[in-house]
This record gives C-alpha cells, sequence and structure tokens, in this order.
C-alpha cells in the first residue's frame, strides 16, 4: 500500500486540507517526515505536545500502563485517574475532577454542568450562556455555538439557544448583556484561536465581579492555556482571578487525548450519578500518561524555563522584524506566541506557515492575520535558534515573492 498525501484524498473525509508533509517520527522538538526531512516544530501539534516528541517519561508511563490495563469503564474507577485528579485538585482551585476524552468535551460537561446548576438554584428562567466573539471552544454543536465564531457554527440547523456573544475585553459591552438570568459566562483568559489575545487586568477582575453579583458560573476555558503553556501551572494563576468551573486539555496529556472539567464541591454535586458521562474518559491509559506530563511540567524549573524561553522568541522574532518589517505587533503569553502581520501582508499569516515548513520549521496561524507559536515547554534554546533561523529564511522568502 502506497501511503502518501493522495491516500488523504481517497479515503478520508474533506473536512481537513492537511500539508503534503507527512510525519513519521520525532524526537524533542525535531520532526523527520516519510523523506527523512528534518523539521524544528514551533507547532507542537497546536499546543498539545508540551514536552515534545517522545519524551521519556511519557514513553515510559505509556508502556508501563499499556502492560496493566487500558480500559474499565466508568463502572469501575482507577488508579491512574484517582491519582491524576488528586495532583489537579491539589494544584488548582478546584477539589472535583470529571475526565473527558478532548477540550471540546471538556467544556460540553462545563456548560451542562453550569445549565444544572442554574435549574436546580434558580428556576429554567437562569439558563442565559455570555461568551466573546472570536472565542473557540470546540465543534460539539453545543461548544461551536458558545464559540464566536458563526462560520463554524452556521450550516447544521437550529442552533441550541440562549446563548448570547459580545467582544472579548469590552467590559462595557459585558455588563450590559449579564443579568439574573445569565447562568454562565465561558472565556478563555487569553484567547488562542481568535488571535492571541491577552484578557486585560480590568476586564478579567470586571467579568468575575459581575458573574459574583448575578450568580453566574465564571468557567476558564483553559484548554490551550493549562499545564504550564504561559508559564504559570494555569493562566487564572497569573491573572489573579479564580473561575467557578475551568476546563484543561491539549497540553494535559502531552500528545495523548485526554480532558478535564474541574471544580468546586458544591458545583459538582450538581451532577449526580447518571447525569452526563463518557465510555473512554479517564480511561487509565490516558490518564496514566497526563499523570506523567503534569508530574514533569508542574516544576517551578519548567514554569520558569517556559517565560526565559519566551523571552527568547520574543527577542528572536523582534530581530527578524527588524530587518523584514513584517509584524506589527508580537504579543502572548508564555509560549503562546502570536506575531501579528503588518497591514501589507493582512490576510496572508498562511503563507508564513507555507514558507517556513519549506526551510524545515513548523509553525501555526491564529485567524488569517497572526502567525502562531506553541512550541514544546522544555524546547532546548539551540532548537529555539536554529528554528528561527528557519523562519527567517521564510519570511525572506514571503517578502521576496
Amino acid at each position: 500500500m502506497t501511503v502518501n498525501r493522495e491516500l488523504f484524498d481517497q479515503v478520508m473525509v474533506p473536512n481537513y486540507a492537511p500539508s503534503s508533509v507527512i510525519p513519521v517520527r520525532g524526537e524533542g522538538s525535531r520532526v523527520w517526515d516519510q523523506q527523512d526531512r528534518e523539521y524544528i516544530d514551533f507547532a507542537g501539534g497546536i499546543a498539545v505536545n508540551c514536552l515534545g516528541h517522545c519524551h521519556p517519561a511519557l514513553v515510559k508511563a505509556l508502556k508501563e500502563q499499556g502492560e496493566k490495563i487500558w480500559h474499565v469503564s466508568n463502572v469501575m474507577t482507577n488508579e491512574p485517574a484517582l491519582r491524576l485528579a488528586k495532583k489537579l485538585v491539589d494544584a488548582t482551585f478546584a477539589e472535583k475532577v470529571y475526565f473527558a476524552n478532548s477540550g471540546a468535551e471538556a467544556n460540553e460537561g462545563a456548560l451542562k454542568l453550569a445549565r444544572r446548576v442554574a435549574l436546580e438554584n434558580f428556576g429554567e428562567q437562569k439558563s442565559q450562556i455570555i461568551a466573546f466573539n472570536k472565542g473557540f471552544h470546540g465543534r460539539t454543536f453545543f461548544t461551536v455555538t458558545v464559540g464566536g465564531q458563526a462560520a463554524y457554527s452556521d450550516g447544521f440547523g437550529p442552533k441550541p439557544g440562549d446563548i448570547v456573544h459580545c467582544d472579548y475585553n469590552d467590559l462595557a459591552a459585558f455588563e450590559a448583556l449579564i443579568s439574573d438570568n445569565t447562568c454562565a459566562v465561558m472565556m478563555e483568559p487569553l484567547q488562542g484561536e481568535g488571535g492571541i489575545i491577552s484578557a486585560t487586568d480590568e476586564f478579567a477582575k470586571g467579568v468575575r465581579e459581575l458573574c459574583t453579583k448575578h450568580n453566574a458560573l465564571l468557567i476558564f476555558d483553559e484548554v490551550q492555556t493549562g499545564v504550564g503553556r504561559t508559564g504559570e501551572l494555569y493562566a487564572y494563576q497569573g491573572l489573579g482571578v479564580t473561575p467557578d468551573i475551568l476546563t484543561t486539555a491539549k497540553a494535559l496529556g502531552g500528545g495523548f487525548p485526554i480532558g478535564a472539567m474541574i471544580t468546586t464541591t458544591e458545583i459538582a454535586k450538581h451532577l449526580k450519578v447518571g447525569t452526563h458521562g463518557s465510555t473512554y474518559g479517564g480511561n487509565p491509559l490516558a490518564c496514566a500518561v497526563g499523570e506523567a506530563a503534569f508530574d514533569t511540567v508542574n516544576t517551578p524549573e519548567v514554569l520558569a524555563g517556559v517565560k526565559a524561553k519566551a523571552q527568547l522568541f520574543n527577542e528572536l522574532l523582534s530581530e527578524i522584524n527588524d530587518k523584514h518589517q513584517v509584524f506589527s505587533e508580537i504579543r502572548g503569553q508564555g509560549l503562546l506566541i502570536g506575531a501579528v502581520v503588518t497591514e501589507q501582508f493582512k490576510g496572508r499569516a498562511k503563507e508564513f506557515l507555507v514558507a517556513g515548513i519549506a526551510e524545515g520549521v513548523m509553525s501555526l496561524v491564529a485567524g488569517a492575520d497572526v502567525v502562531r507559536f506553541t512550541p514544546s515547554l522544555v524546547i532546548p534554546e539551540a532548537d529555539i535558534r536554529e528554528g528561527m533561523a528557519r523562519f527567517e529564511k521564510a519570511v525572506a522568502k514571503v517578502v521576496n515573492g
């Protein structure tokens, strides 16, 4: 069987348009394709591979658990799930954990829980959910409707109701929307897909105060920002704003699919037996790998290292920009970095990504105007410098047409 990019077009549903490059192995922050061409990975599987590729701690956890037990369903619990839940609880504001397989599923659980809490505590009139334009919360029908990009939720028939949106960082608009009929507010502490936009201090604290005032639950979607990405274990810890419910996935498994919703005992009690579930959620394989990833990231050395590496990234990007004048702003937190293209390159961020692949460096975009970097949290300095040297060649090619 010839396994190549053409086979994708023959056998796969056409909702993706993947690169012609097919990676076959990775080690640390480097990846090799079918032709044994090497790439430096600044994409990290979209902020998932928090420890790069084939990190020894993750490989060891997977192999060891793979020879013990893979799946028992939630008719029984399992040791890795209990250990990981305890570590999540000990490291955060939360007291209770629900495991799922993805960020979308964690968000789905959070939204269902919020509706349930409001219904049982206040009555059925309290059902409104507020979210933010350009926000992204997953691709289930509920989460994609809560997400603030109508293009992703249009065209599938009637949408879940009582969901409204306003602009991120616009506290006045938010204050005008929220009322005693609001059951939940879902927000990213830093908008990822929407363009790497940080919440202002005033906005984050203002949203928290208004949620408290109106008995609305504040849900932080930390699917992309969580598990060390910003240089804090979770971004809320750097904001000084504590949500009622937090969702985490992506880096939580370091590449193995896992998601979690975490909250307080008082809120969690509304998901009584039978109200929500997941066949694979909390399975031993995922939780064993998740525990290894969490333990490895949740150290002062790694978290401080994220901030140091971020500084180097920003310096090198600024040097590239001094030469080529292609970015109007470099923004983000920790190793969630967005380079905003100038007016001249508006709508053309993807050209930098494509040119980068040709030069042996993998990056991402966040919308049409932002080049995004989400590398391994433990990427060596030498790989940052080499990757940026390759990226500069890519920038030069785009600039010179």
